[in-house]
């Protein structure tokens, strides 16, 4: 089992609190995708925070932060980071998902914790 928390546009946090569907995220032409200055931006600045780039596969580019014990997936239309039921790496992930929407430009949803931060 895994605790998971994603980092959207702010547009999409926008569309999905509009539309109000519990079925929103299984279509992914609801999630606006990120421009590419956006996803070299999260590229950087989750190397910044001592993730290690893995692979790019179909699904996106993946990094790793061993100290942690969390991973991301970068993808055009979200970055998901995960960890284990481990209370520090929980931890971790909340304060630096909320410290990547500083910007404005991103918003951090929880699906464990009532979906978006305000």
């Amino acid at each position: 089992m895994s605790y998971n928390v994603s980092i959207y546009r702010i547009e999409t946090k926008a569309k999905e609190l509009q539309m109000g569907s519990k079925d929103f995220f299984d279509d992914e032409n609801n999630i606006e995708p990120f421009t590419q200055q956006q996803i070299e931006y999260l590229r950087n600045r989750l190397l910044k925070y001592n993730y290690v780039y893995q692979q790019q596969d179909q699904l996106g580019e993946h990094f790793y932060n061993s100290a942690e014990e969390t991973s991301a997936l970068l993808t055009n239309r979200g970055l998901f980071f995960t960890a284990g039921w481990n209370e520090d790496a929980i931890f971790e992930i909340g304060m630096t998902t909320s410290e990547f929407t500083d910007t404005g430009e991103f918003a951090k949803y929880n699906p464990q914790n009532e979906g978006w931060e305000e």
